[in-house]
């Protein structure tokens, strides 16, 4: 997860000082990856003396949020110094990915890693939404054990969901059939329920396009792009938006919504009550019945890229339009923002050697200021990172990085305190 790291100005008060160093020098050697930073090294990184770095890097691993191991030399004069890395174990983020099809939910810690995984395939549509809900906190107190074998302790939950989602609600999701959910209040109703006697968990939630951007971002082998239109191909297709590393939401925060940007009028009718949206061609849906695969059939996405590696003559010819109205939707979006890379993920990630001829075509004769051209790179497949599960549980750590004093000793695991609400 990047960052921009600068010490805070002499104005702020003691404690905040020390709380948002303590972030800068977690942060800095967080950044450093699995070959370890050095006291000396943060403290030319961040801008701080050697003696302040060496004071909060003591209090950091008194917290246990550091480990220290070894010994690294750096070929100068002196002792050398150990090496620092963020612990592997403690505070975590748990990541719970509701969609269509599936429910999956992770737990990432934080050094960033995927360290416990479950997906279970499940029709979401049509039911309930407390029901979904349900299930899938059901899927993430599971995982819960696996993760206290590993003595990482989860401090929240986040939510990644289809559709419009603010203030917790998912105002609208026309492929689950939602509108106006409290979904957050709901998980966190029944993930108490699934784990009685222990501390409540706090939840927050987020569109899966924005989770799935944020992944890329942050996981995705993207550097030095940090702004770029993202897709994520489901039934639905969602977008979002990333400039200089932040998101861009909009004014309500529902900015991305690609997926009904209408490409043809009176196109067929889509779920959102409009005509011709873009989904009705590119979504998987549209993909499955234009290459006519059932849909219902288990495994119908492995079939489809089955079938186009056979060279089967209508699943290509599916994917080439669909790809031909992703480029008209995406060439006028480049048009637009100027982004410095679209990247396809979900079910567009693997099917990208029969999309992206097509969708090259379309931007290179549509995209007006003429810097695009087929194969110039800023057409690119999504990582295998670039999920909306480990999206979210990485949002959660990015709290924990923030401000790690908030989170020292926190265990999402202890039991409830007898005779007191849970925290």
């Amino acid at each position: 997860m990047k960052s921009n790291l600068a010490p805070l100005g002499p104005k702020a008060d003691k404690d905040t000082v020390r709380r948002s160093n303590l972030s800068l020098v977690l942060r800095a050697v967080r950044e450093e990856g699995a070959g370890g930073a050095t006291r000396a090294g943060v403290a030319a990184r961040v801008g701080l003396t050697r003696a302040a770095v060496s004071s909060l890097v003591e209090q950091l691993l008194g917290i246990g949020l550091l480990t220290e191991s070894g010994k690294t030399f750096s070929g100068q004069a002196g002792r050398p110094g150990t090496t620092l890395e963020v612990a592997r174990s403690g505070p975590a983020g748990l990541g719970v990915e509701i969609n269509i099809d599936y429910v999956s939910v992770c737990v990432v810690d934080l050094a960033g890693t995927d360290r416990v995984r479950l997906t279970e395939h499940l029709d979401n549509r049509g039911a309930p939404p407390a029901q979904v809900l349900a299930r899938a906190a059901g899927i993430a107190a599971r995982t819960l054990e696996s993760a206290r074998e590993q003595r990482l302790r989860p401090v929240a939950a986040a939510l990644a969901l289809p559709g419009l989602v603010s203030g917790g609600t998912v105002r609208q999701a026309p492929n689950l059939g939602w509108n106006r959910v409290p979904a957050e209040e709901l998980f966190a109703a029944a993930f108490a329920a699934a784990r009685p006697g222990h501390e409540a968990l706090a939840v927050r939630s987020e569109n899966e396009a924005n989770l799935a951007a944020l992944a890329e971002l942050w996981f995705g082998g993207l550097d030095p792009v940090r702004s770029f239109l993202h897709l994520t191909g489901e039934t639905g297709v969602g977008g979002a938006l990333v400039v200089n590393g932040e998101l861009l939401r909009g004014a309500h925060g529902f900015a991305g919504e690609i997926g009904h940007v209408v490409v043809e009028a009176e196109g067929p009718r889509c779920r959102c009550g409009s005509r011709g949206c873009l989904e009705q061609y590119a979504g998987q849906a549209a993909l499955l019945r234009a290459a006519g695969i059932e849909e219902s059939v288990g495994g119908a996405v492995a079939e489809l890229e089955r079938r186009a590696r056979s060279g089967d003559e209508r699943t290509v010819a599916a994917l080439a339009r669909a790809g031909r109205m992703l480029g008209r939707v995406l060439s006028g979006a480049v048009n637009l923002l100027d982004p410095e890379a679209v990247v396809l993920g979900g079910i567009y990630r693997n099917l990208m050697p029969w999309l992206s001829p097509a969708v090259d075509a379309e931007l290179t004769g549509r995209v007006v200021s003429g810097l695009w051209s087929p194969g110039n790179g800023r057409l690119r497949a999504s990582s295998a990172a670039g999920d909306a599960a480990r999206g979210a549980a990485a949002l959660v750590m990015t709290e924990v990085l923030a401000d790690p004093v908030a989170y020292a000793g926190h265990a999402a695991d202890r039991p409830a305190r007898p005779g007191g609400p849970a925290r």
